[in-house]
């Protein structure tokens, strides 16, 4: 059959998914094979990490009983974690995720190692990144009772839209940049998350924006699990006393659990925080701000980066 036949059988945009790998340093079959699964049938592969799905079930009860077995070990542990440890994401302000969408030429910014703390997933390179396709959220479309609405992922650039949008057709759609930012506005007004979604098996770069609630989201979950699968945004949350009135708003809105009340006063816990500015939209008073910390990492602000790639 050949070449053509393969051609006959197989979408374009899957063969330009896999043409993509060709300049993929070090990757293998296993890579290029992941990244096909978990791109096209991404419900099954959240359903399953997320024990949504029977087959998730089975592996966590089967994980729980081993452990139990290994006396080496303090406590159980889940194997849903280490299913998931290599899907990293980087917590986002609304004005970084902004930039994300807002770019109309390719961007070649390989590397970032002092801002994407992942081994391999940390390149932004960016193909035709005003193709930007609109996904129905796997980890919320597995849940019993999601969070509304569905449509909040972003997929962005090439050879990823194309890829989704071929193979997902009734769950996914075409954006424009200007319904892009609108959707990021109404999902950080919701008090929910933006991620930058980096992983191995998707080229080892950037390519998704995901708008995360904390009850739905995997990623969020598995921070809650002792699984790091997320990184700060660089900046944690601090308070103006002065400002502060002790309202509990921004405790009760913190999608991290990293604010508290004490003796009527507000306690950031800055390990917890993540900075992604949630609180400070919600405080009434404007007592609150995001402010750098360099032990949280460097922000992803693509202005920045791309002046430093210009100067270098």
């Amino acid at each position: 059959m050949g070449n053509y036949g393969v051609k006959m059988f197989m979408k374009r945009s899957t063969r330009d998914f896999f043409k993509a790998w060709q300049g993929v340093k070090g990757a293998t079959l296993f890579d290029r094979l992941h990244g096909y699964v978990y791109a096209r049938w991404p419900y099954l592969y959240i359903g399953i990490g997320l024990e949504e799905h029977p087959i998730g079930r089975a592996f966590n009860s089967m994980s729980s009983i081993l452990s139990k077995l290994s006396p080496a070990r303090d406590k159980p542990v889940s194997w849903q974690w280490s299913f998931a440890d290599t899907y990293h994401g980087k917590v986002v302000t609304t004005d970084s995720a902004r930039q994300l969408v807002q770019v109309q030429e390719d961007i070649n910014l390989p590397d970032l190692e002092h801002v994407i703390p992942y081994p391999k997933a940390r390149d932004i390179i960016m193909t035709d990144p005003d193709h930007i396709v609109i996904l129905e959220c796997p980890c919320r479309s597995v849940r019993p009772e999601p969070c509304l609405p569905l449509d909040v992922c972003m997929i962005v650039g090439e050879p990823f839209a194309s890829f989704i949008l071929d193979h997902h057709p009734d769950r996914s759609r075409w954006i424009t940049c200007e319904e892009a930012e609108g959707i990021l506005e109404a999902e950080h007004a919701r008090g929910h998350v933006h991620h930058a979604f980096f992983k191995d098996a998707m080229l080892g770069r950037f390519y998704a924006i995901c708008n995360c609630c904390s009850c739905c989201c995997g990623a969020m979950q598995s921070m809650r699990n002792g699984t790091p699968m997320l990184a700060s945004s660089g900046y944690v949350s601090e308070v103006e006393i002065d400002l502060c009135v002790a309202c509990g708003l921004c405790t009760e809105h913190c999608p991290f659990g990293a604010m508290s009340m004490c003796d009527e006063l507000v306690e950031i816990d800055r390990g917890l925080c993540m900075g992604c500015g949630v609180c400070v939209s919600e405080c009434p008073e404007g007592a609150l701000s995001l402010q750098e910390d360099p032990e949280k990492g460097v922000p992803l602000v693509l202005s920045e980066l791309l002046k430093v790639g210009a100067e270098a």
